[in-house]
Parts: structure tokens; C-alpha cells; sequence
């Protein structure tokens, strides 16, 4: 009773600065029932004058309630299927800084973390350079055993934000459920299922040995890519409270004129922040979902290096085949196979009409045609296929939600070094590449074999299964004798129910190697 009262009262607070600073402009009355739309009129009359836009009401809502909303804010910006494009656009300019705090504390931290003082881990140790909600970020020196000395960038989390974020996550899961209980209609946009989702998010971002993870799956990924690369994580330095990765020098990618006058060529490093997100999208299907300018340098060899591995994406095999076959559709204005890309995958219901799907996506390919290369934005062509969608009852897919929201980030940046950037010449080889090298005859091999793999690790199974069956069979037939007639007649129909699957289970294997090699 005390914890809801309680909640109750932040709850309110939260309210009355939504309120105040124009956020319920943001609210859609037409679809909430009576008292809810005479809840909001009231509530708009506490807004400061002037403040009519609930994009930006919302932003500075949240930026006045503290960081943990801020991380909300910039968590519901990558979820424009549940804010909108629009107040997705205006969320991702929330700026997560704060004061530092002391030296003496971030001090306190590391040794506590790392188990020793730290003039015996490292050289020296800055004061912090940047700061924010999370954590602060400070440079720092060690020495290789060979007496080289070498820099790192020494994240440091900040005391007590476990516990902060804890209490407002509680906040937000009680609002979550009184929105639920006054308007049932609102878990069209699932509050409750956003509010868990944030929890889980802020939790992994709260244990850097999961974002040293994240860089190093990446850094994988990529090592033979020769345009870009990913700060190398200093493993013995890190635990769950500190963060230590190899320090780059370079320039952000905040202005084409800066990275020209460091002698970069601003239009090449555009195609490449392009075709690095796409192969880390489609032929990895492991991206860095985070790629502002402010995470993002060149450094003195012309690579482009990502950092802050907060968020990142995941697609599986299904999605990135059908981001592959939509892009290269919309190159090749094969509409159709686009249409049937969205059946193939289950993304659109069967009792659709697969020619009525390629009409509605001609009505978005065929007018990109009409116009420059330069003035086609790719992140527009998704948003409008999205929108799309949603009159053939496409359900959303957080991870494509997700891919084309950090699309449209990744987009931006590129065209502000090369405003005539041609994204689809750029983004075609990545594309046409994964699809020679998982639809050609290579990839049909290796999906035969898998298949082989799949079904034989099936097969194997079944002696373990008949010793299980024998031992259920011993067991009743222990229990009593009456129906051993039933008992015999039922061991055998396994018997043969077990042979026969074997033989079902060879053939499929069989089958599909035949198939997989007769595409060579």
C-alpha cells in the first residue's frame, strides 16, 4: 500500500511535467474513450504558453523529470512504430550529459571493480572528459610488459544508478498499468511491454562486460573489412562497473569541411558509414544500432571507427534475406518479388493477395524512378513500405522497427558529407554480394548441408528415445500385468512408428541434398 502510494505521487509529478510542458499534445484523443479525452482537455490546461508541439513538449518533458527519463526518451527513439517517425526524430536529439562527478569517487569505483589500486593498473588516470546518466569516460595509460605504453578510454559508471533507475522503472510500470487499466485500447501500443523492454535494455547497458561483448563480436565481424574498424576491449580492465577499450584519436563526422581540412574525402567517407551499416545488417546480421556522428570518427588512416556499443541490433537469416530481396527488388523495380519476399517470410497473412501487395508497392518503387538518384532517400522508401504494411496486417518486427530507424540515422549522416550521395549504387554491391553468396550455388550447398546436419542429429536421437520408451514399457508393466496384451500391441506400433520415422527422416535428408546440389 505505502509503494503505490508512493508511486502514485511520482507518478503525478511525472504527469504534471508532461502536462506543463506540452507533451499531451502528443496524445491521439479520437481513439480514447470519454473520461480518458476529458482527462487529457484538463491536463492541457496546465501547458506553459506556446507549447503546442508534443513532439518537443515531450523532449523537454523528459529532459525536466532526469536521466532515466532521458534514456526512455532515447529508447522510444528507436521505436517510431510506437512514437512516430516525427517524435522519433525529435527524441533522438535528447542529450544524455550531466555534471561529472568527483575524481576521488570515479577513483573508488575502478579499484573496487578491478581489485587494485589504480597507480598499479594504469600509468595515470584523467580526470573525466566526458559524462553521462551512465557512466563518464576518462583517458587513461598502461604499460605493456615490453614497456610500452599504450592509451585507454576508461569507462566508469556512476555510484548509485542502479538504484535510481530501479525506483523510476517501478514509476513506469505503475503508470504502465493504469494506463492499461483506465484505457484498454492503449496496449495496441503495449506501455507495459515497452516499459520491460527498457528495463532489459538499461539492465545489459548497465553491465559493460556486455557492451565489451557487443565490440568484440563486432570487431569479429568486420576484421576484414578495411574501411572500418572497432576499438579493441582491454578484457583484464573490465567488470561489470568499468569499461576499458583502446583509445582512438580521430575526427567525428560533425562537419564534411573538418574531416576535408584533416585531409579526408568526406564523399567516400559517406559511402562507406552506408555500405558498413549494410554489411553489418544483411551479411552479419549484427549491427551497430547507435551510429550518430557523435559515435562515429575517422582516424588518421581514413577508417571509419564506431564506438559506444550500447545498443545494438539483431536480424536473423529470415530477416536479412528479406532486407537483401526488398532492396535489390526496389533497384531492379521487381515488384512482385518484393511482394512475395513479405509472404515468403510470414510477415503478411496468406489470405492476402500477393498481385494486390506489388500494386501498393509500386505505388512507392515507380515514383523514385521519376527522380534524381541523389534526391531518393532509401530510410524514406522503408518507412513508406512499413506504412504500407500495415494495410495488409503486417505485425510489427521490433527488429525491423529497430533497422530502419538507425537506416534513416545512418542515411542522415551520410548525406550531410555528400548531400548527392546516390544511396542506392552505394548500398547494390553489398546487397547483390549477400545474395550471390547465400541464394547462389555456394549457399544452396551449404543449406543442404545443414539440412544433413539438422536431420542426422535427429536420427541420432531416436536409440536415446526407444531406451526411453523401454523404460516407460518396464515401469507399467511392473505396475501389473493386466493389460499386457494392450502394453505388447502398443510397443510394437512404436516399433514401427520408430522405423518408419527413421526411414521419413533419411529420405528428407536425402532429398535435400539432391536438391541443394542440383542447384550446383
Amino acid at each position: 500500500m505505502i509503494s503505490a502510494a508512493i508511486n502514485l505521487f511520482r507518478g503525478a509529478r511525472v504527469g504534471f511535467v508532461l502536462a506543463r510542458e506540452g507533451a499531451l499534445a502528443f496524445a491521439d484523443p479520437t481513439e480514447m474513450p470519454s473520461h480518458l479525452r476529458l482527462a487529457l482537455r484538463i491536463g492541457r490546461l496546465l501547458e506553459k504558453p506556446g507549447r503546442s508541439d508534443g513532439a518537443v513538449g515531450l523532449s523537454a518533458a523528459l529532459t525536466r523529470l532526469g536521466p532515466s527519463y532521458v534514456k526512455f526518451g532515447q529508447f522510444l527513439a528507436t521505436r517510431p512504430d510506437i512514437v512516430g517517425m516525427r517524435a522519433a526524430f525529435d527524441l533522438e536529439k535528447l542529450q544524455d550529459r550531466v555534471p561529472p562527478f568527483p575524481q576521488e569517487i570515479a577513483l573508488r569505483v575502478v579499484e573496487a571493480a578491478l581489485g587494485k589500486p589504480v597507480d598499479q593498473l594504469f600509468v595515470s588516470f584523467s580526470e573525466p572528459i566526458a559524462a553521462a546518466s551512465i557512466a563518464q569516460v576518462h583517458k587513461a595509460i598502461v604499460q605493456d610488459p615490453d614497456g610500452t605504453q599504450r592509451a585507454l578510454a576508461v569507462k566508469v559508471m556512476r555510484p548509485g544508478v542502479r538504484e535510481r533507475f530501479n525506483r523510476d522503472l517501478e514509476v513506469m510500470r505503475f503508470m504502465a498499468r493504469v494506463v492499461h487499466a483506465l484505457s484498454p485500447q492503449s496496449e495496441r501500443l503495449r506501455p507495459r511491454e515497452v516499459v520491460e523492454i527498457l528495463a532489459r535494455s538499461v539492465m545489459m547497458e548497465m553491465d559493460f562486460r556486455l557492451e565489451a561483448a557487443a565490440a568484440s563480436e563486432l570487431a569479429q565481424n568486420t576484421k576484414d573489412d578495411a574501411d572500418f574498424r572497432v576499438p579493441k576491449p582491454e578484457w583484464e580492465l573490465t567488470a561489470r562497473e568499468v569499461l576499458s577499450a583502446e583509445w582512438i584519436e580521430g575526427t567525428r563526422l560533425h562537419s564534411a569541411a573538418d574531416l576535408a581540412a584533416k585531409g579526408h574525402d568526406p564523399q567516400a567517407i559517406g559511402r562507406t558509414v552506408i555500405q558498413s551499416f549494410l554489411r553489418q545488417a544483411i551479411r552479419d546480421g549484427f549491427f551497430h544500432a547507435d551510429m550518430h556522428q557523435g559515435n562515429l570518427l575517422v582516424d588518421a588512416e581514413g577508417r571509419l571507427v564506431a564506438v559506444d556499443f550500447g545498443i545494438m541490433g539483431r536480424l536473423g537469416h529470415n530477416e536479412r534475406r528479406f532486407l537483401a530481396e526488398i532492396l535489390l527488388g526496389f533497384i531492379l523495380r521487381d515488384y512482385r518479388r518484393v511482394a512475395k519476399v513479405h509472404f515468403e517470410a510470414g510477415y503478411v497473412p496468406s489470405h492476402h493477395s500477393v498481385e494486390d501487395f506489388a500494386q501498393a508497392i509500386r505505388a512507392i518503387g515507380e515514383p523514385i524512378h521519376q527522380r534524381r538518384a541523389d534526391e531518393i532517400s532509401m530510410a524514406k522508401v522503408l518507412t513508406l513500405l512499413f506504412d504500407i504494411t500495415a494495410l495488409f496486417d503486417m505485425s510489427t518486427r521490433t527488429e525491423l522497427v529497430m533497422l530502419q530507424k538507425t537506416m534513416v540515422v545512418v542515411e542522415g549522416v551520410a548525406r550531410s558529407l555528400d548531400p548527392r550521395l546516390d544511396m542506392w549504387t552505394t548500398a547494390e554491391p553489398v546487397v547483390r554480394a549477400w545474395i550471390a553468396r547465400n541464394m547462389g550455388p555456394v549457399g544452396r550447398a551449404q543449406s543442404g548441408l545443414e539440412a544433413l546436419r539438422v536431420v542426422s542429429d535427429v536420427v541420432s536421437d531416436i536409440p536415446d528415445l526407444a531406451m526411453r520408451l523401454k523404460r516407460v514399457l518396464v515401469r507399467l508393466d511392473e505396475a501389473g500385468t493386466g493389460d499386457a496384451h494392450r502394453l505388447e500391441g502398443f510397443a510394437r506400433d512404436e516399433r514401427q512408428r520408430a522405423i518408419w520415422s527413421t526411414l521419413a527422416l533419411w529420405g528428407i535428408a536425402i532429398g535435400a541434398l539432391v536438391l541443394a546440389f542440383r542447384g550446383l
